[in-house]
C-alpha cells in the first residue's frame, strides 16, 4: 500500500482552524502572564519607567496580536493544515530530540549527544551502521575537545566525564 495521496482523494490531517485557535489561545495566555508579571513589578512611570513598564507595553501588543490571530482563525477557510503523514515525519525528528533533552541532566551533554546522534541517524538516515556508530562517538568527542579543552566552556557533564576526571 502506497503512502502517496491520489489526486481525487482528500488529504487527511489536522484542520487549520483548530490549530490556529489553539495557538492563539496559548499566545493569549502567554500575553496575560506577561501583563500579570509586569503589573506585579510596577508598570507605571514614577520619575522614570518602573521595572514592568516596557514589558507591559510589549505584553499589550502581544495580547492584541494574539486576539487578532484568534479572530482571523474564524474568518479563514478551514482546510488541512498538516497531513498525518507530515506529522509522522515531525515525530520522527521530535522524539529523538525530546530524548536528547531528557538525557542531558542525568548523563551529561556529550553522552546525551552521542545517544541522540545514534538514535536520530538510525531513524532518519540511510547510513551504514558503522558510520552511524562512528559519528555518534566522534562528534561528541570533537565537541568535548573544542568546548572543554580549547575554549574552556563548561557544559553539563555526567557520570562518564566524572569517571574520566572532568
Amino acid at each position: 500500500m502506497s503512502n502517496v495521496t491520489k489526486p481525487d482523494e482528500p488529504t487527511r490531517g489536522l484542520s487549520r482552524r483548530p490549530v490556529e485557535i489553539t495557538t492563539a489561545l496559548l499566545l493569549i495566555g502567554l500575553g496575560l502572564l506577561v501583563l500579570y508579571d509586569s503589573y506585579g513589578r510596577g508598570a507605571g512611570w514614577d520619575n522614570g519607567p518602573q521595572n514592568g513598564f516596557f514589558p507591559a507595553r510589549v505584553g499589550w501588543i502581544f495580547l492584541a496580536a494574539s486576539l487578532f490571530i484568534l479572530v482571523q482563525s474564524f474568518r479563514t477557510e478551514n482546510r488541512v493544515f498538516v497531513s498525518y503523514e507530515q506529522l509522522g515525519q515531525v515525530a520522527r525528528v521530535f522524539a529523538p530530540l525530546v530524548l536528547f533533552v531528557a538525557l542531558i541532566q542525568p548523563l551529561g551533554l556529550y553522552v546525551a549527544a552521542g545517544i541522540f546522534i545514534l538514535v536520530f541517524m538510525s531513524i532518519v538516515a540511510t547510513s551504514r551502521w558503522w558510520a552511524v556508530v562512528l559519528t555518534a562517538i566522534l562528534v561528541p568527542l570533537a565537541c568535548f575537545w573544542v568546548f572543554e579543552l580549547q575554549f574552556r566552556v563548561p557544559l553539563p557533564k555526567g557520570p562518564l566525564e566524572a569517571l574520566l576526571g572532568y
